[in-house]
């Protein structure tokens, strides 16, 4: 127990503070007028007509820390439902 303690709070993407931090942040900027990485994703859902691979490493870059908060949800709640029963 103690050693999964430590693995947690040694990994940062394990934990929740720096990923909530790294949401808030990196995932939102530039946050006038809207949120870069909604915006990019609108265009994904657009047809992504115009992409540039930059604009694709772009995604990527704002998207890595939604997917980190994702993937800590989902490890979270496993943990949760196990203990339950």
């Amino acid at each position: 127990m103690a050693a999964q303690k430590e693995l947690t709070t040694t990994n940062p993407f394990n934990n929740w503070r720096t990923v909530i931090i790294l949401t808030l942040t990196l995932g939102l900027a530039p946050f006038v007028p809207e949120p870069h990485f909604f915006g990019k994703i609108r265009w994904v859902l657009g047809g992504a007509n115009g992409m540039q691979l930059i604009d694709w490493g772009d995604l990527l870059f704002h998207g890595l820390p939604w997917i980190l908060l994702v993937r800590l949800s989902v490890i979270s709640l496993r943990k949760k439902l196990v203990k339950a029963s």
